[in-house]
């Protein structure tokens, strides 16, 4: 369950959490006419707190209502400081924010006409979202019978809630099966992502992951790119297959919400040593780091604030 927080900024203004509603005849419940984003904010070690990497998930957000043909009445940098005055007025020095974009009630066509563009920031405090046992041990994957997107079915650079029946039916499977998540393949029966993470593959020492062709390009996925070849590491972004993964060292998730997940076992094949590996663990370690405002070499990607 959401714990929740005293209010949500709606439109502009601050509503109390529980008058934070819309009508039943929302063109955005019918028709999943609403983009969103994800983004965490983190209570760093000199009693500050930050948003991690909160300028580009707001532009990511204008990019998706702009794919999308939402004329949205804000700029990026209007949303980031909406999200940072919510994230204090509830008090937040740590949470998860979930701005959402979406079309009003008014026409009920599949066009929505004239209908309004609703916009909200909402926060609340979430831990690690496969668990925290998780971040260690791993978890266990299927491949689902469900493909990603094909990029001329839905606009797949938009990060658009309609696209996400896709990840709730892969997601679902999975978990009804006994797994804890799902990878998709796409259309050409490559490896393409979670659910709602992006993924790695870590083979002698080199690192892989899908191109971004094929999968939703997310900001975690380009920090650990980023941090990995810092680090010394080989990234290659290229086609992957289902059974690279299966004799690859390591694969692990990466996302806002899964921050940096390993998995254990693909459909009941052991992965590596069945835990977190080293790669995994080194990264994971330097994520959070970053994230916690101790490696000031990435002081550019922290949203500062003072609760």
């Amino acid at each position: 369950m959401v714990q929740k927080s005293e209010t949500i900024w709606f439109n502009g203004k601050q509503v109390p959490w529980d008058e934070a509603n819309v009508h039943v005849l929302t063109h955005a419940l019918h028709y999943g006419t609403a983009v969103f984003e994800g983004i965490r904010a983190y209570e760093c070690a000199d009693g500050s707190s930050e948003v991690f990497r909160l300028h580009e998930h707001m532009v990511r957000l204008v990019n998706s209502a702009k794919i999308l043909g939402l004329v949205l009445p804000y700029t990026a940098d209007e949303l980031c400081e909406a999200a940072v005055e919510t994230l204090k007025r509830n008090k937040l020095a740590g949470a998860y924010v979930r701005p959402l974009v979406f079309v009003g009630e008014g026409a009920m066509g599949v066009h929505p006409g004239q209908n309004p563009i609703e916009t909200i920031i909402a926060a609340w405090p979430w831990g690690a979202y496969l668990g925290e046992e998780a971040l260690e041990k791993g978890i266990k994957v299927k491949v689902s019978t469900f493909n990603r997107h094909h990029v001329n079915v839905m606009m797949t650079k938009a990060k658009a809630s309609g696209n996400y029946v896709n990840s709730v039916l892969a997601k679902t499977e999975a978990v009804a099966d006994g797994y804890d998540e799902a990878i998709l393949l796409d259309t050409t029966g490559h490896v393409s992502e979670g659910s709602g993470e992006n993924l790695f593959m870590v083979l002698n020492d080199i690192i892989y992951t899908p191109h971004t062709d094929g999968v939703l390009g997310g900001l975690t996925r380009d920090s650990i790119i980023s941090l990995a070849g810092d680090l010394g590491y080989e990234v290659r972004e290229e086609p992957i297959t289902r059974d690279m993964l299966y004799t690859a060292d390591e694969v692990f998730f990466t996302g806002t919400a899964a921050e940096l997940t390993p998995i254990s076992s693909i459909d009941r094949r052991q992965i590596g040593n069945g835990a977190a590996g080293p790669v995994a663990k080194l990264l994971q370690t330097e994520f959070f780091k970053i994230v916690k405002g101790e490696n000031q070499d990435y002081e550019h990607w922290l949203y500062r604030y003072q609760v």
